[in-house]
Parts: C-alpha cells; sequence; structure tokens
C-alpha cells in the first residue's frame, strides 16, 4: 500500500500538569518527524522502556488494518493511498496481551543496563567497558555475578588483578537481574525526544522529580 502523507490544522491542547515534563523532554528531532507510534501492550504498558517500544508509522497503519492494534491517539498528518485514508497512529495499544519475558538474556546492553550505565569502581559514565571483578586469570568466569561495566581507566588499573590488590571497591554487588528490575531502570533513561501524546502513558521516574 503506497501512501501520502498530509498535514491538517487539527492541534492538542496543552496539558498544565504535564508542563515541566515536556519542556525537559518533547523535541522535535529528525526522529519524531519520521512519526513513529509508541507501542502499548494489551495493559496499557510500554512493551519496553529503554529503548523505548516504537513503530515506524507505515508498520502501525498495517497493524490497524488488520485489527492487531488499537489506535487511541494520532498525529496531525494524514496517509492517504486510492483506497484508504487514515490519520497517522501515535500511540497504539495490542489487542492480544503480549507476555513478558522473564528470562534476561546475559548480553552487553543488557549488563549496561544493569549497572545504568556506570562504571562499577568510580561511578562515571563515559568510555564504558566490562571487567571480570575475579579475573579470568584467575579462574573467574563471564556471568552476571562476576562482570560489570567498567570505564576504561579503572579497567587498565585494575587489569589481571583483585580487587584488594587493585584498590578498587564495587559500588555494589553484581548480581543477575531479573527482567521487571530491568524494565524498571530503564525508566530512568527517557529519549531526548517524546512526542505529546505519550506522556500519559509513560511513567518515568524523571517526571516524578519535576
Amino acid at each position: 500500500m503506497q501512501t501520502d502523507i498530509h498535514t491538517t490544522g487539527r492541534r492538542g491542547g496543552a496539558d498544565p500538569v504535564a508542563g515541566t515534563f515536556r519542556t525537559s523532554f518533547v523535541r522535535q528531532p529528525a526522529g519524531l518527524k519520521q512519526r513513529p507510534a509508541l507501542v502499548l501492550n494489551a495493559d496499557y504498558r510500554p512493551l519496553s522502556y529503554y529503548p523505548l517500544s516504537l513503530w515506524p508509522w507505515q508498520e502501525a497503519v498495517k497493524a490497524a488494518w488488520l485489527n492487531r492494534v488499537d489506535i487511541i491517539a494520532e498525529y496531525d498528518e494524514v496517509a492517504r493511498s486510492p483506497s484508504m485514508e487514515i490519520r497517522i497512529p501515535s500511540v497504539v495499544v495490542l489487542r492480544d496481551f503480549v507476555k513478558p519475558q522473564r528470562r534476561v538474556a546475559f548480553t552487553r546492553f543488557n549488563l549496561f543496563l544493569r549497572d545504568e550505565f556506570t562504571c562499577q569502581y568510580c561511578g562515571t559514565t563515559g568510555d564504558l567497558t566490562f571487567d571480570h571483578v575475579v579475573p579470568r586469570a584467575a579462574g573467574g568466569v563471564t556471568s552476571w555475578e562476576n562482570v560489570v561495566a567498567a570505564c576504561s581507566r579503572c579497567n587498565l588499573h585494575k587489569g589481571s588483578r583483585s580487587l584488594k590488590r587493585s584498590g578498587l571497591s564495587l559500588r555494589k554487588q553484581p548480581r543477575q537481574p531479573a527482567a521487571e528490575q530491568l524494565r524498571n531502570i530503564g525508566r530512568k533513561f527517557p529519549p531526548n525526544h517524546l512526542h505529546e501524546s505519550w506522556i500519559d502513558f509513560l511513567y518515568w521516574d524523571a517526571e516524578l522529580e519535576a
């Protein structure tokens, strides 16, 4: 289905309660110009917070056409084809509930997310890599309980030494995270752009601090 996008004059009203939050986080970068749709599970919670569960507008329109989602908020723009016209969805909710995964895969991304993108030795947030707390040379294994996010400086300083010999200490004991724990951590990292129609369905820690 080939469609064209047209802009209408409709605009939503401002929400004074979310004013500070909008000022801090609502942007209009190239990402929002592509008109992505926020995807909610059947319980009206985002499928994921980090990364935020978004679909390209074409996929959202197709899902709505196939009755797989309900459209609950829209952009001002209209997509038209020779056979149909539809306002582009900005928020869609799945008709069938998708059960969240309970098992958390041991990946580089999930490890950094568990550690909140922070070096577990000095607390810095830049130039991150990962480190074996008990060095592999000393029998340390690659596991949730023995690998932490570390900045390059701390990693280089520690090398293949033990914590005691390196003089470093952990900010917290590494453990395998639960899926819900990672989802909650993801709420601490809102993207630098949000469409105003998404805000009522997102519960960022930043919003609570405003």
